[in-house]
């Protein structure tokens, strides 16, 4: 009956898919291996005996911290590509490789002028035999070769087999690769303009949409799992076969501390609160406790220095007693119950994991809500198409790309909003709407215990209610109290539970602890200053992505500000709305209120559009003015301004003639505009950064970027 009913579009779906599988294998064999194709009739040439480095016992050639160059001369040969044969036994390390040559256009070596770039050095893996390939632009014969193993921290000797010239390029067929060129060929032919997907309304095929968008949450899911656990260092758990140098040999799984005495703090919480203390039981060294001004940091480098007595670092410290100034929520909802059960450390890592699919899940089921109840015009295609950008660029795969207790309350407020807000828009269209009020306004109020400036996004409550609740007087009635009771109740018990956690630290309800930071500067002293918030707004919204033309891309951008004072700044890669092209659809916002507004009486949707561009703006400024300009920060804020593009977006699909020639060429450039902010956002999870994968384990990042980088 099945096949009767959607036999054709089942041989349809069969034929793209075995096109789209011959096409990536066809990709991942002649494009992805062509160095293969083009080198397998090379006259490959074993330099072996002209080396004049010092013999191992077991035949391979030793380089030394004394000798560690190459040099070839007089082989009157053209040389296409040369090969360093390392010796894959020896321990994993990559090593920096300078090449020079002379040929028919340079009788001497050369390298970088002021006009030219010379030879660039190249990385190589000693564990990875593809990286031991280079590719030489020579010009004719070549006379002479020298090559140099330059670079720092490297572990000498280095043991290599043989060096070969115009040697055959391994015909490698990497899975790995297939699997995503897989990917992104059926997401173009998914979504490219003309696609059936873009009428298949979500409202009239419930259930075949409802097993897309589930289908399409797994498979995210599953990215974002496989990005975290890649990067192992930073986990903290341990199996047989998983960080296996810290598996304790008896437990199925144990956990191990990750990224210093600092990044122990939540865990070291959960057990104070364990022994009835809301302070870190580690004293700080006297030096600290006499200290007239213990928040200057030079004085204690130097007082640290000359003592030798440590203090720990980036914890808020008051009248003689170490505090953690980030938001309890995380402690109470994992640390303390872990510990409790098992006298371990909770997984910081576990944490963001289990936080970034509630905030999938939860910004997945806001999204059905909108499209099945508020607008009923939109497609699988749009709803898919928005999904992503929402989810993917809102900063939540850099949280998850560093896992740690910096990350943990941003992304349990993220997951704590998005719920709340559906919750939220659950109960406006229930008969009985308290205990979604209740349970909305508790995930919303749970955000002042993760990280409190973005409690901003409680603003929401006051479009969504205003109407019903004020203008038509519904909280003057018995049950609309009762209703209403539970939207401010969750507010009061976490706000009175927060204060008094305030009160008991730091005998002030407002005080959370972060000016008590020891940390880059005098948080004390900090205040607000207007002069900080012009270069924050162009580092966070407006400065363009700088880039460089190998793989992956991106790099940090250079930062220069006129502000005569001190600015607290990390590595940052670019303004959301320079990088996220997606993002441009928000000067139409006015026009889609327009187009609202005249669709329907009320108002809310406009209000909705409102706070949430304000919230944006307003969080970006604090964090500016209260911290700094950090990369994490953006996730703070690119949520709220790509809610609003999946609004506007909504609103002009619901109101647009969709045989309209200006609505065709509004989906020939949306979907274009996605692809270019998912690039970037994608680009920035690979990028090299002091503390991740790519420092943790340097050798096995250099086989990544070979992935992508295979012409070389």
């Amino acid at each position: 009956m099945f096949m009767l009913m959607h036999g054709a579009r089942v041989k349809h779906a069969l034929r793209c898919a075995a096109t789209v599988l011959m096409v990536a294998f066809l990709m991942e064999t002649f494009v992805f291996n062509s160095n293969y194709w083009m080198t397998r009739d090379y006259d490959c040439i074993n330099l072996s005996d002209k080396l004049t480095l010092q013999k191992n016992v077991d035949k391979t050639y030793k380089l030394t911290e004394i000798n560690h160059v190459i040099e070839f001369s007089n082989l009157n040969k053209e040389v296409k590509n040369i090969r360093i044969d390392f010796d894959g036994a020896q321990p994993a390390q990559n090593v920096d490789v300078k090449i020079e040559f002379t040929d028919a256009a340079h009788e001497t070596y050369f390298d970088s002028t002021e006009y030219s770039a010379g030879v660039p050095v190249r990385t190589m893996a000693t564990n990875d035999d593809a990286t031991e390939y280079l590719k030489l632009n020579t010009t004719g014969i070549t006379n002479n070769l020298r090559v140099e193993v330059t670079g720092e921290d490297i572990t000498y000797p280095i043991k290599i087999k043989a060096v070969y010239i115009n040697n055959v390029y391994p015909f490698s067929f990497s899975t790995t690769r297939f699997w995503l060129v897989v990917a992104v060929l059926s997401l173009l032919y998914v979504f490219r303009p003309r696609s059936s997907v873009y009428r298949l309304s979500i409202v009239e095929h419930p259930r075949f949409s409802k097993a897309c968008v589930i289908l399409s949450v797994l498979l995210e899911i599953y990215l974002v799992s496989a990005f975290l656990f890649m990067g192992s260092n930073l986990v903290g758990v341990a199996t047989a076969n998983y960080n296996s140098g810290s598996w304790d040999r008896k437990s199925l799984v144990n956990t191990f501390k990750v990224g210093g005495d600092n990044a122990q703090q939540y865990a070291d919480l959960a057990k104070a609160m364990a022994d009835g203390k809301l302070y870190l039981e580690q004293d700080p060294p006297d030096w600290l406790v006499h200290m007239d001004n213990p928040y200057d940091k030079g004085a204690r480098d130097e007082l640290q220095k000359s003592t030798g007595d440590k203090y720990l670092w980036d914890v808020a410290y008051y009248q003689g007693h170490y505090y953690v100034y980030f938001g309890v929520v995380p402690v109470v909802a994992f640390y303390l119950p872990f510990y409790l059960l098992t006298g371990l450390n909770f997984p910081t890592a576990i944490g963001v994991w289990i936080a970034c699919i509630a905030f999938i899940l939860g910004c997945t089921a806001l999204l059905d809500r909108f499209a099945r109840y508020h607008f009923k015009r939109v497609s699988l295609g749009l709803y898919l198409l928005l999904q992503m950008p929402l989810i993917f660029c809102s900063g939540i795969l850099y949280l998850v790309k560093f896992p740690s207790f910096y990350s943990l309350p941003i992304m349990m407020a993220l997951a704590f909003s998005v719920w709340g807000l559906y919750l939220w828009m659950r109960g406006r269209t229930s008969d009985n709407p308290s205990g979604w009020f209740l349970g909305g306004s508790l995930c919303m109020a749970l955000v002042l215990g993760c990280r409190p400036q973005l409690l901003v996004l409680s603003l929401v409550a006051i479009p969504l209610f205003w109407r019903v609740y004020i203008t038509e007087r519904r909280l003057f009635t018995k049950r609309g109290a009762c209703e209403f009771a539970c939207l401010v109740a969750p507010y009061l018990l976490v706000g009175v539970g927060v204060m008094w956690y305030n009160y008991a630290r730091f005998g002030k309800l407002t005080d959370f602890g972060s000016s008590y930071n020891l940390t880059t500067n005098d948080m004390t002293k900090r205040g607000w200053d207007i002069g900080r918030l012009a270069p924050a707004l162009f580092a966070f919204f407006f400065q363009s992505p700088s880039t460089t033309g190998v793989f992956p891309y991106l790099q940090a951008c250079t930062f220069d500000t006129t502000y005569m004072g001190q600015t607290i700044k990390e590595a940052t890669f670019g303004g959301v709305f320079a990088c996220l092209p997606v993002l441009w659809l928000l000067p139409f916002t006015g026009r889609g209120i327009k187009m609202r507004m005249k669709a329907r009486s009320t108002r809310t949707i406009a209000g909705v559009l409102i706070v949430l561009l304000g919230s944006g703006v307003l969080v970006a400024l604090a964090d500016a003015e209260l911290a700094g300009i950090l990369q994490r920060y953006y996730a703070d804020f690119s949520f709220m301004f790509l809610m609003v593009v999946v609004l506007v977006a909504f609103i002009m699909n619901e109101n647009m003639d969709h045989a309209n020639s200006a609505y065709e060429v509004a989906m020939r450039i949306l979907p274009a505009l996605v692809c270019l902010s998912l690039i970037y956002s994608f680009l920035l999870c690979l990028v090299a950064e002091t503390g991740w994968y790519s420092d943790a384990y340097p050798w096995a990042y250099q086989s990544i970027l070979h992935l992508f980088q295979f012409w070389t």
